[in-house]
């Protein structure tokens, strides 16, 4: 932007002189009149001041008939500053007009009414002709003249100077700063018939360049929090897009807030001179006040720091409570290392604020039922577009809840309340919440049987991967029915593995045709034998692996049965042998609907298995071999 303007106003040399708290005008004249403004006394002259003010016209007059002339002006706009450039003015003393000065004059020169009936080319016109002509065509000058203005007021407000500044700023803010200062016409900028940009209908050889929405937030930052928000008002009347608004008052409160810009991912805004802890917290209720409602137009990881802020700056209940709103409404958004918001309440104990999550979480819940919830008894629904925000909400639980429950002082209670608020379509697997349940497990050694039991029955075993199964099953933390039940289910989806991969061959088997003649039906055809190939590998591989996995946990059910059977002998011993030992007990007790023979599968059956996918392996490779034949032979 171009530098400040400026104009010049009278011709005379300095004649003005300070002495401690007085100013003397060494005109070779004595002083005939002393004007005193607060603790500063003025030595001037009758004439020069009455023939440009009619107010100090007047009091010369009243006190005219006493011995020493002196006048107060102590309600002067601008006090002794402003009078001393009045006073240069009316000795006809060179002044410089300028954005920084232009607004105090224009107050004082109103209040001592130079107007154009006591002479021409007064101060009132002059100053009022700068600030239309220069200083409201500039966007630098348009900011710096509404800054003054907050120690003139009401005087800058009774003479229109804040509104017409503001709307100056407000219809510049979403124009290209870099027409400041060229011509600009109604409907754009002139350019020559090659695009380049005229000045004068001259081509200057230069291009439109493309500018950002956001280029003004820093500029406006320097205004105080009324001036700043009569601006945005004043925006958002021209109907400026809500998430530019929401964007200055983020980089606002980072400006003026400190515990906002520790992380600062702005990197060289400065930070303003540091407010008191009541002016930052009625700063921020002020912008949480001001943000816009819509989702998504403030950044999550913004929103969460104001709250935590406002945690410690103790606000209102009203502030706290909106901005845990406005965090729920884009929860899916938010990251783990943002959502762990210590606790500040000398009255609870957990050292993370769990509550609030959860309160965040259930503002989430109801804006996604408000939204149309996807109902969990349709399949097809899991990979719908509307499932990502809860699922991505689901992930970031599981893994806050395995950050704060390590916690000792987190009580069962307060971990399965927020473990169980989602619904259970959130999680298409339960593998993050185990990781949670076992730290919190190893965290708590010393809960009963009975509370680690009501913790397990949080996760659905059949949710569980393979590698979460393979873990859980050796997992000394978790309670023996939930092992038993993770051991199972683990069998259940080998065997679903096994019956997926017999499909894959019996598809490759009737996927077979005759080839057809022609060079493009032969390369056709000779590239998906390639690709049979490959997957009859792969095939033989991952079933490979499958017996060796099934082996394994023949193995462990194995022992696993044995160890059952140890147990229910020890049990019938120490009862006298009533209702036939342990062992016949520990189905109704896992709530499992199998028999002992189900951890011993068959080797029998597997045998048959085994043998059957082999055969279907070999009568493929035959296939693939006679394809191979009949390539040969066409070619």
């Amino acid at each position: 932007m171009s530098a400040s303007a400026s104009v010049k106003l009278g011709s005379k040399p300095d004649a003005f002189r300070r002495q401690g708290q007085a100013w003397f005008c060494t005109t070779g004249l004595p002083s005939d009149v002393t004007v005193e403004v607060g603790d500063m006394f003025f030595h001037l002259h009758k004439f020069p001041l009455l023939s440009k003010s009619a107010v100090l016209e007047q009091l010369i007059e009243e006190s005219s008939d006493q011995e020493e002339c002196i006048i107060k002006l102590n309600d002067i706009p601008g006090g002794a500053k402003s009078f001393e450039m009045v006073a240069r003015f009316c000795y006809g003393v060179k002044i410089e007009l300028s954005s920084s000065n232009v607004v105090h004059l224009r107050c004082a020169s109103e209040h001592l009414q130079m107007t154009e009936e006591i002479s021409d080319d007064n101060l009132i016109a002059q100053t009022e002709m700068f600030l239309n002509q220069v200083v409201l065509r500039n966007w630098k000058d348009s900011l710096k003249a509404l800054e003054t203005c907050d120690d003139l007021l009401p005087h800058a407000e009774d003479l229109q100077i804040v509104k017409r500044c503001i709307e100056s700023l407000a219809s510049k803010a979403t124009t290209d700063p870099n027409l400041f200062g060229w011509p600009i016409r109604e409907h754009g900028l002139m350019q020559s018939p090659g695009g380049s940009v005229l000045w004068n209908g001259i081509s200057t050889g230069a291009r439109p360049r493309n500018f950002s929405s956001d280029w003004w937030y820093d500029d406006v930052s320097s205004l105080s929090f009324p001036m700043y928000k009569r601006l945005l008002s004043g925006m958002e009347s021209r109907r400026i897009r809500p998430e530019i608004i929401a964007g200055s008052l983020a980089y606002y409160a980072r400006k003026y807030i400190p515990g906002l810009s520790r992380r600062n991912s702005m990197g060289t805004m400065p930070l303003a001179g540091t407010l008191s802890d009541v002016e930052q917290r009625n700063l921020l209720e002020e912008i949480d006040r001001l943000l816009p409602v819509q989702k998504g137009l403030v950044p999550t990881k913004l929103l969460l720091g104001l709250l935590k802020t406002s945690m410690i700056l103790k606000a209102s209940s009203t502030c706290i409570a909106n901005l845990e709103k406005r965090v729920g409404m884009q929860l899916d958004q938010a990251s783990l290392e943002d959502l762990l918001l210590p606790n500040y309440s000398y009255t609870m104990e957990t050292l993370y604020n769990v509550e609030c999550v959860h309160r965040i979480l259930e503002h989430f819940l109801a804006m996604d039922q408000a939204n149309g919830g996807c109902s969990p008894c349709i399949d097809d629904m899991m990979a719908s577009p509307s499932m990502i925000p809860i699922t991505a909400v689901a992930k970031l639980l599981d893994g806050y809840l395995a950050e704060v429950a390590p916690d000792v002082n987190l009580k069962p209670p307060k971990f399965q309340a927020l473990a169980s608020a989602l619904p259970e379509y959130a999680r298409p697997l339960d593998d993050g919440l185990y990781r949670a349940i076992d730290v919190y497990l190893k965290a708590h050694s010393w809960l009963s049987e009975a509370e680690r039991e009501q913790l397990c029955r949080l996760m659905d075993c059949q949710k569980l991967s393979l590698e979460a199964c393979t873990h859980a099953a050796q997992n000394e933390r978790l309670p023996l029915r939930v092992v038993v039940q993770v051991l199972f289910f683990e069998q259940l989806q080998l065997r679903t593995s096994i019956a997926g991969c017999l499909l894959v061959s019996d598809n490759l088997e009737g996927s077979s045709r005759p080839l057809r003649s022609g060079g493009v039906a032969m390369s056709g055809e000779a590239g998906g034998w390639s690709a049979a190939v490959r997957e009859n590998q792969v095939l033989k591989v991952g079933m490979d692996n499958m017996r060796m996995r099934l082996a394994e946990l023949e193995k462990e059910c194995s022992g696993m049965r044995q160890e059952i059977e140890k147990l229910g002998r020890g049990g019938g011993g120490k009862g006298g042998g009533g209702g036939g030992g342990w062992a016949s007990h520990v189905p109704r007790r896992f709530s499992l609907k199998m028999k002992p023979q189900i951890c011993s599968t068959q080797e029998g059956s597997v045998s048959e298995q085994h043998k059957s996918m082999s055969a279907k392996l070999d009568k493929l490779q035959a296939k693939l071999s006679k394809q191979k034949r009949q390539l040969s032979a066409d070619a």
